[in-house]
């Protein structure tokens, strides 16, 4: 059944808004999701959704992206509410809260020849969602989010991983719990550096692999310059010394797939 909601002071789009800041997420352990196909995807990825707002005359099903409306509390919102709750204008007329996971590392499903991304103290929460969308793309096994300066849950990550969050396994861990994981699952590291003097295509991904990505700012700490297994590096032939984070893994993720056949 849904319940009408016509006043912008009313407790449950206060409650939505707050969500937009860390310490409100954190207390409740709730967080936001925009857009018809985020929300199919969080539902079909195991997420538990605890209220839906629609906006009457703008919201239409999508059969190919399915929500189950009696799975949590349904709202109809006036377009006034709609608009103050709603970042996007694609969002297709629904939002909806949904419960956080933990993303525990020992919790990560390996395949029998795993392949990884690793994130290490990236801070820009659009480049995390970038990289969600890049590990959707190769279909990876899971990314790893170490000593991070973000929350993967801030509506921007949410936003830009395009329901990619939902798709793809992530956990979040310690430099050293990540060390210890690696090696217990005979997983080979290679740390992306520019002062690498190999080549990534000169690398083998054939066997169980995670490349660890630092921030473009300040590149991998000293912790996986010391740590990793292989030292690689994208050869640059312009003027600038990097790339963005997202397009450095999509490369590195790409030569592995070729050279696996995949």
């Amino acid at each position: 059944m849904k319940i009408e909601i016509t006043s912008l002071k009313n407790p449950k789009v206060k409650n939505f808004l707050d969500l937009q800041k860390p310490k409100s997420r954190r207390k409740t352990g709730l967080f936001t999701i925009e857009g018809i196909r985020e929300i199919s995807l969080a539902q079909q990825g195991g997420y538990l959704l605890k209220d839906i707002f629609i906006q009457e005359g703008l919201y239409k099903a999508d059969n190919q992206y399915p929500i189950n409306m009696s799975a949590a509390n349904l709202y109809q919102v006036t377009q006034e509410i709609f608009s103050k709750i709603a970042y996007r204008d694609s969002s297709g007329g629904i939002v909806a809260t949904a419960t956080m996971k933990n993303h525990q590392l020992d919790d990560l499903k390996l395949d029998k020849n795993p392949l990884l991304m690793v994130l290490e103290s990236v801070e820009k929460p659009g480049n995390i969602g970038a990289m969600l969308r890049t590990a959707d793309a190769g279909n990876i096994s899971g990314l790893i989010i170490c000593d991070s300066a973000c929350d993967i849950y801030n509506p921007n990550v949410v936003r830009s991983s395009l329901g990619c969050l939902f798709t793809v396994p992530v956990a979040a861990c310690s430099n050293e719990e990540l060390l210890a994981f690696l090696k217990k699952n005979n997983i080979q590291s290679f740390a992306t550096l520019l002062s690498a003097s190999y080549k990534y295509t000169s690398a083998s991904y054939l066997g169980p692999t995670a490349f660890v990505l630092g921030a473009e700012s300040d590149g991998l700490s000293p912790f996986w310059q010391q740590n990793a297994d292989v030292k690689i590096k994208i050869p640059m032939a312009g003027k600038i010394d990097s790339l963005n984070v997202s397009n450095a893994a999509a490369i590195f993720m790409f030569e592995a797939l070729r050279q696996r056949n995949l």
